[in-house]
């Protein structure tokens, strides 16, 4: 219980404050938590609204955490080689990133309409969206993770007779690991903070969908269900992450 009561005063607090606030405005535009409270049960649970919301939680939760995921691998796999590669060939490293140095700030939203031109209305546009935000965050941590290798460990390891893809293997992948898993943990969290932007390219399902219907039919309370459970999933997604790295960086000196 100690340990937990400086968790909740922070949360707890918000929401007394937001209580609070609607009450005093006699705002009808935001609800109340006890209102959202029930419209997050019903959500999940049903048997409040029965309208079509009810009860399909782990539908578009389902739907979302794949396009998240779909992103997210995709990044992971082309983020963490190419970054590899930059990190330890210069000519290459020279090549590249100025294209990258350009097309980094561009924000996701600004690719929509194109993304909907090259995919089409649909997941693939979504699963798009997401991987481009969470490539960059995964490429720069690699890339400085392999360039930040302390060059007295390439000395030690040629002089123990470590050469080639060896020294890659022993020497370069060990050292840039934590900034590579820093740079997973970004990427997964730019997924779910884009799934809203990546979801109104017309998918049916989805919590992004969920926020963009309230949105029309002027329900913040949905609005607000949608938003909670998008940070739950990825509040619970990170602290995934943080245990796998944890457990396989348990000999690196930045663990934990």
């Amino acid at each position: 219980m100690r340990a937990a009561i400086p968790v909740l005063i922070v949360p707890l607090g918000l929401l007394l404050l937001w209580h609070v606030m609607v009450t005093l405005s006699g705002t009808r535009l935001v609800p109340t938590p006890a209102s959202v409270a029930v419209t997050i049960y019903d959500f999940v649970f049903g048997g409040i609204y029965d309208d079509a919301f009810s009860g399909t939680a782990y539908i578009h939760l389902y739907q979302s955490a794949r396009r998240v995921y779909g992103g997210f691998l995709l990044a992971a796999a082309f983020g963490v080689p190419l970054g590899l590669l930059l990190g330890r060939v210069t000519l290459l490293r020279r090549m590249l990133d100025p294209t990258i140095s350009l097309l980094r700030p561009v924000p996701v939203t600004a690719w929509l309409p194109l993304s909907m031109i090259f995919f089409g209305l649909g997941p693939s546009s979504a699963v798009f969206l997401v991987f481009l935000g969470a490539f960059y965050p995964i490429l720069l941590n690699t890339t400085f993770g392999v360039r930040a290798t302390d060059a007295r460990l390439f000395e030690a390891a040629a002089m123990l007779g470590c050469r080639g893809s060896a020294m890659f293997r022993s020497i370069v992948l060990p050292a840039a690991l934590p900034s590579i898993f820093n740079g997973l943990r970004l990427g997964l969290g730019f997924a779910w903070v884009l799934i809203v932007v990546g979801e109104m390219t017309g998918v049916p399902q989805g919590l992004g969908a969920v926020i963009m219907d309230g949105r029309t039919l002027s329900r913040t309370d949905l609005v607000i269900t949608g938003m909670i459970v998008i940070g739950v999933a990825g509040f619970l997604s990170d602290r995934l992450m943080v245990a796998l790295n944890n457990r396989l960086l348990r000999w690196s000196p930045q663990h934990g």
